[in-house]
């Protein structure tokens, strides 16, 4: 079997705020470009790559002893800075005029370090909770590790606009809406996508999610194929909170064509 490629580590967030609907918070997800090879076209939570100065921030600031989970809250923070307009994981918070500047910047390929010091901003990497950690084995031109966090802008009181270079378009939504949405071809999710949205439907609040995944470890969800009822089923572990943990091969949404490990990791 063809040996995985090395994976690049990643960041993704999940934004929350308080929905028009009782006891159903809205998250903020993005349409990706058609013309990406990575996740085309599909609904996803902002987020991407961890590069070299996310790292280097983190040693700097000494925001934690695990320097990678805190290097991905960094790239999580901007990331969602340069997607969506909304700047998360500050100590105060930040006028849409002045997140639209400091986004402005991070387009013409300043750092976030410069960016931090020249509107004396100073982050707060706590307040992204960690959720989740998907790793998948199979053998694919690109494989993420990818740390899922969540943040809470409470009244949802803000200004976004999508960016128009990976992204097509922003969308607020309850987690059962876009899994109806999915379900009648509105939208398109990908294999994690859906298992995100269906665990973040048990929760009626930020509060209520932020707790399940303090309550809950975050390990590293990396699924594999095995038979169920007479056919490939794509299967994730059943103790990492996931309420549903399969799905039919053929009907599963996946990123291009991968060949899966028919072995559950270790």
């Amino acid at each position: 079997m063809q040996e995985p490629l090395p994976a690049t580590p990643a960041a993704t967030v999940i934004v929350f705020r308080n929905g028009s609907i009782a006891g159903q918070p809205e998250l903020l997800m993005v349409t990706r470009s058609k013309v990406l090879n990575f996740a085309g076209g599909m609904a996803v939570f902002p987020g991407g790559r961890v590069d070299d100065p996310d790292r280097d921030l983190a040693r700097q600031l000494g925001l934690a002893t695990d320097v990678d989970d805190a290097a991905a809250r960094i790239a999580a923070i901007r990331e969602t800075l340069e997607e969506t307009g909304l700047a998360l994981g500050l100590t105060r918070p930040v006028e849409a005029q002045e997140a639209a500047a400091a986004r402005a910047l991070l387009h013409e390929g300043q750092e976030l370090a410069t960016i931090l010091a020249r509107f004396g901003w100073e982050l707060n990497a706590e307040a992204l909770v960690p959720f989740a950690r998907w790793l998948p084995n199979h053998a694919h031109a690109r494989i993420f590790d990818t740390r899922f966090y969540l943040a809470d802008l409470g009244t949802g009181a803000v200004d976004i606009a999508v960016d128009q270079t990976e992204n097509t378009r922003l969308f607020w939504t309850s987690a059962n809406a876009a899994l109806e949405r999915a379900d009648k071809g509105e939208i398109s999710i990908i294999f994690p996508t859906r298992r995100n949205l269906e665990r973040l439907a048990q929760f009626g609040s930020f509060a209520d999610a932020r707790q399940h995944a303090q309550d809950v470890p975050v390990r590293i969800v990396t699924p594999w194929v095995e038979e169920r009822n007479n056919q490939p089923t794509l299967c994730i572990p059943d103790d990492a909170g996931y309420p549903i943990t399969a799905e039919s091969l053929a009907s599963a949404e996946t990123v291009g064509k991968p060949k899966w490990n028919r072995q559950p990791s270790a």
